[in-house]
C-alpha cells in the first residue's frame, strides 16, 4: 500500500508529534482539530521542537521549512477525505472516539486504513462502529512522539494481514520500532505501566513515602529515567484515569481499581503539567 498523504486526527500533545514524525518521514500530512486555535497551537508546537533541532544541529533550517512545509491544517473532518492512511489522535474517550470512527468510515475512501493512537480502548469495539473492520488497526505512539522509539501495533480480530503490514511498515519509515500486540485493555505497555503508576499514587495516598522519596526509588533504584509521579503528570492524570478505568472494567480486577487520590485530582482539574498542577506544581 503506498501511503502519500497522511490524516491526523486531534493536534494535541500526540497528535502534533505524530503528524512532525510523518512529515519528516515525506509524507504530505493533515492535521485536524476542532479549532483554529487547537491546530495553530500543534503548529507552533512543531516549530518550537524543529528550531530546538536546528539549534542542536540535528537537522538543517532548509530540512525544517520542508517538514513545516509538508503539514497543512484543518478544522474540517471532511478534508481526511483525502488521507491515504488516518491515525486518530483525540482524547481517550470512547464515545467521541467511536463517533469519529462512524464519521471516517463515511469520508474516507473503501482503501483508507483507519488507525487509533488509543492507549486501553479495545480495538474491536473502535473497528465495530465502521463497515471497514478489516482496515481498523491500533497504532500506539509513545510521548514524547518525535523522540520515543517505540510503536504498538494493534491487532482487533477483523484486522487483515494486509492492514497490519501495512501500519507495520508506517512505523518503520517513520524510523520507529514497532511491537505486535494483542488486542487486550492496556495493550501490553500500560497493562504493565499505569497498574506501576497507581500503586504508586496509592504509595503516596497512604502515606508510605513522599512524592519525592517515592520518585526517587524508582529513579535510583530501578534505573527509570522519571519517577512514576512525575511521569503521570507528564502523560495527564486524566488520561491515566481513563486508561485505569478501561482496563479496571475490562478484567474487573480489584488490582486494576484507580487509587482514589487519582480521581479526586481528576475531579479538581489537577491534572499535571498541563495544567501546571498535579503531584507537583510546574511554573
Amino acid at each position: 500500500m503506498s501511503v502519500k498523504t497522511f490524516g491526523v486526527i486531534g493536534a494535541g500533545q500526540m497528535g502534533n508529534g505524530i503528524a512532525q514524525v510523518a512529515a519528516a518521514a515525506g509524507l504530505d500530512v493533515i492535521m485536524n482539530d476542532i479549532a483554529e486555535e487547537f491546530v495553530e497551537k500543534g503548529l507552533a508546537n512543531i516549530e518550537k521542537i524543529l528550531s530546538r533541532n536546528v539549534e542542536k544541529e540535528k537537522i538543517s533550517s532548509a530540512e525544517k521549512d520542508a517538514i513545516l512545509g509538508r503539514i497543512n491544517t484543518s478544522t474540517s473532518l471532511n478534508d481526511m477525505g483525502e488521507a491515504d492512511f488516518v491515525v486518530e489522535a483525540a482524547i481517550e474517550k470512547e464515545d467521541i472516539k467511536f463517533q469519529l470512527f462512524r464519521d471516517l468510515d463515511q469520508i474516507c475512501g473503501p482503501p483508507v486504513i483507519l488507525a487509533t493512537n488509543t492507549s486501553s480502548i479495545p480495538i474491536g469495539r473502535i473497528a465495530a462502529q465502521t463497515g471497514r473492520p478489516d482496515k481498523v488497526i491500533g497504532m500506539h505512539f509513545m510521548n514524547p512522539v518525535p523522540v520515543m522509539a517505540l510503536v504498538e501495533v494493534i491487532r482487533g480480530l477483523a484486522t487483515s494481514d494486509d492492514t497490519f503490514q501495512a501500519t507495520w511498515d508506517l512505523a518503520v519509515k517513520f524510523g520507529k520500532t514497532p511491537a505486535q500486540t494483542a488486542d487486550y485493555p492496556g495493550f501490553i505497555a500500560n497493562r504493565v505501566l499505569m497498574p506501576m503508576i497507581n500503586e504508586a499514587i496509592f504509595c503516596f495516598y497512604q502515606g508510605v513515602g513522599s512524592l519525592e522519596d517515592i520518585d526517587t526509588v524508582m529513579q535510583l533504584g530501578m534505573n527509570h529515567p522519571m519517577g512514576p509521579l512525575a511521569l503521570a503528570d507528564l502523560i495527564g492524570l486524566d488520561t491515566c484515569l481513563a486508561i485505569m478505568e478501561t482496563i479496571y472494567d475490562g478484567f474487573k480486577d480489584p488490582k486494576h481499581r484507580p487509587c482514589p487520590l487519582l480521581r479526586k485530582y481528576v475531579e479538581a482539574g489537577w491534572l499535571g503539567r498541563k495544567t501546571k498542577h498535579g503531584f507537583y506544581t510546574y511554573e
